[in-house]
This record gives structure tokens, C-alpha cells and sequence, in this order.
């Protein structure tokens, strides 16, 4: 059973149909990347299945339960944390605040301060701009504590929504490294993200969008290496 399931979603904006028809699935222990040019639809289906949006049509299940109509912050406590495009901190509160934040459905304080010393462990500098402000990070370390906020609610599986952007190279190759880990540490990752080149290097499988509707799909390093994708998103 496949721990996402994705079925005919079909999503309007008004009058505009922008998803149409989509399904795929998401494996436990997978990273599964959705890769689309700018306007694809791959942020409206983030939205979607963690009920940010409303569906047409179509269905979102979870572990067997079928979401299509839970509210976003009760997805939240069902294991799934969402690090949104833009990154979308908290800018007034301290980043130490912000990773509070991302723990308001758990209530064991004992296993709040666990979490709190691994997401510092994995992101150091976190734990070294604890009291400052959040508005005041670099784009970097506001990414950071984007995904630091989202492991706080110790999620069965994360959705990143374009995590690289805006970021330096440099940078771009520490927030998957990052991912990466998160990843080897057991959490199920659904990665969307407009740089195809480095999605399709950590993911297991790919779904390509196009317009609204899945185009391709497949094993990630079977499509790195395809030449329409190549050169349609890899810019080769």
C-alpha cells in the first residue's frame, strides 16, 4: 500500500482548470520528485493534498484514510508537515519560537526538547541564531528553519515546495544534502522543485507536469538521463 495516494485530482481556480486529472503515489522511505516548468501545477497539488486547497474532483489518501476533506491543520497532527514555497516564516517571532511553532500538535514536552536538539543538531546554525529574529536569517538559514519547523511535528512525510530557490549554488547543494538526510533518517520526502538537475540527482522517481496533467514519469535516474527531459528541463 503506498504510504500517498493521489487520485484523478482535478483542481479549479475559478473557471480555470489547473489540475487535471492527476494521480500517482508515494512509497514509504521514497523521495519522489514532481518537476514542471513555472505554472505547471506543481505547488496547487502540494496545496491540495494538505488541504490548503479543495478539489474538484478526485481523491487524497493518506495510510489508508482517504483526506480529500481534512482540514489542513488536522493533516498536520496525522504525520504529514508542509515547508511551503517562499519559505513563509514567522518574521516577528525568534527562530527558537518558530521551531516551538511547528510542534503546536504534540504536547509530551519531554519529546519536544528531543526534537528540538535534533532538528539543532542537524541545523547548528539554528541553534547559534536561536534568539534572533526570523526576518533578520539569510534566504539560506530561512530555508533551514522552514524545514527545521516542519521536523518539529515529527512528520511520517515532508512536503518541499521548491526548497532551492532563491538560494547561492553553494547553499542549493547543503538543502539537499539536508533533504538527503532527512530522508536516510526514515521521513518520506515529496519534493517539488523547478532545478529538475539536482531533484532527479536525491529522488527515487519523478513525475514530470506539464499544464495541469502528469506527462512522464518514472525511475529518477532513467529520466536524468532522457533526452526530451534533458533537454526541456536540465537545459541541455
Amino acid at each position: 500500500m503506498a504510504m500517498l495516494e493521489i487520485k484523478d485530482l482535478e483542481v479549479y481556480y475559478g473557471m480555470i482548470q489547473a489540475i487535471k486529472g492527476v494521480s500517482f503515489q508515494v512509497n514509504e522511505g521514497e523521495v519522489i520528485a514532481l518537476i514542471g516548468a513555472n505554472g505547471a501545477g506543481k505547488t496547487t497539488i502540494l496545496h491540495t493534498i494538505t488541504g490548503l486547497l479543495s478539489p474538484k474532483k478526485g481523491s487524497v489518501i493518506f495510510e489508508g484514510k482517504e483526506i480529500t476533506k481534512v482540514p489542513a491543520h488536522k493533516i498536520v497532527s496525522l504525520g504529514m508537515a508542509h515547508v511551503p514555497e517562499g519559505r513563509r516564516v514567522f518574521a516577528q517571532l525568534s527562530v527558537y519560537q518558530n521551531l516551538k511553532m511547528g510542534a503546536y500538535t504534540r504536547s509530551d514536552k519531554d519529546e519536544i526538547e528531543a526534537s528540538l536538539e535534533a532538528v539543532y543538531k542537524r541545523f547548528p546554525r539554528l541553534e547559534e541564531r536561536k534568539n534572533q529574529i526570523a526576518g533578520t536569517l539569510s534566504g539560506g538559514e530561512q530555508q533551514m528553519l522552514a524545514m527545521g519547523r516542519a521536523l518539529m511535528s515529527k512528520p511520517r512525510i515532508i512536503l518541499m515546495d521548491e526548497p532551492s530557490m532563491g538560494l547561492s549554488p553553494i547553499l542549493v547543494n547543503e538543502i539537499f544534502d539536508i533533504i538527503q538526510s532527512v530522508s536516510a533518517s526514515g521521513t518520506t520526502v515529496l519534493l517539488v522543485e523547478q532545478n529538475a538537475k539536482k531533484a532527479l540527482s536525491i529522488a527515487d522517481r519523478a513525475y514530470v507536469l506539464e499544464t495541469g496533467k502528469i506527462v512522464q514519469e518514472g525511475k529518477a535516474d532513467v529520466l536524468m538521463h532522457d533526452d526530451s527531459i534533458r533537454k526541456a528541463y536540465l537545459g541541455e
